[in-house]
Formats: structure tokens, sequence, C-alpha cells
């Protein structure tokens, strides 16, 4: 039972987080924030995110960057869930970086061109 609340507090999360970094990325033309997967602690009180970053060389940069501002994007998330969350959980951002492991695999094999 617990599972289904977590797995729908994680889906809430996900898509309020990419909200905020659409906004946020709009003016940095030529780069793209997507949140690709988001897991939600049992007692909720902690929020992993996972980003692709493009272009991915950037994605070390900016991801020192979201890090460095996750009170603030904490903060904001807070503004939009606020109605359905009693405490908003801490923010811990990663690199998702299974594209890249997906390109690579299909260059090992000879199947890119």
């Amino acid at each position: 039972m617990q599972e289904t609340r977590q797995n729908k507090i994680a889906r809430l999360l996900q898509k309020e987080l990419s909200l905020i970094f659409q906004s946020q990325t709009r003016a940095m033309h030529g780069v793209m924030v997507s949140v690709t997967r988001v897991k939600v602690s049992p007692d909720l009180s902690v929020c992993t995110a996972y980003l692709s970053i493009f272009p991915s060389e950037k994605g070390e940069e900016l991801l020192a960057n979201i890090k460095a501002n996750d009170k603030t994007i904490r903060y904001e998330l807070g503004t939009r869930v606020r109605n359905q969350l009693r405490i908003i959980p801490e923010l811990r951002f990663f690199i998702d970086d299974s594209l890249d492991y997906l390109d690579r695999i299909d260059e090992l094999l000879g199947r890119k061109s």
C-alpha cells in the first residue's frame, strides 16, 4: 500500500521538477534538462531525481549549478505542491547517463554510422 503512495508522489514531483527546469533553462539556448526518473524514500523525506542533460558535455557543470541552488528549487517545488504534500522532501540530484551508455553500446556493436 505504501508503495502506491510513493509512486504517486514520485510522479507528482517528477512533473513539477520538469516544469521548474523547463522554465529555468528557457533562457539558456541550446541546453535542455529532463527529469528521467524520481525515487522517493519510504518515509517521503528524500527525493532522488535523475536528470538527463543535453548537451552531455555541460552535464557536470549544470549539475553542480543545480546542486548549489537546491534550496531555491526546493522552495519553488514547495510552492507548487504545498496543497498536495505536508512535508517537502529533501532533493538529491544525479545525472542519468543511460542514453550515453546506450549510444556507446550501439557504437561498439557497429550499429551507428
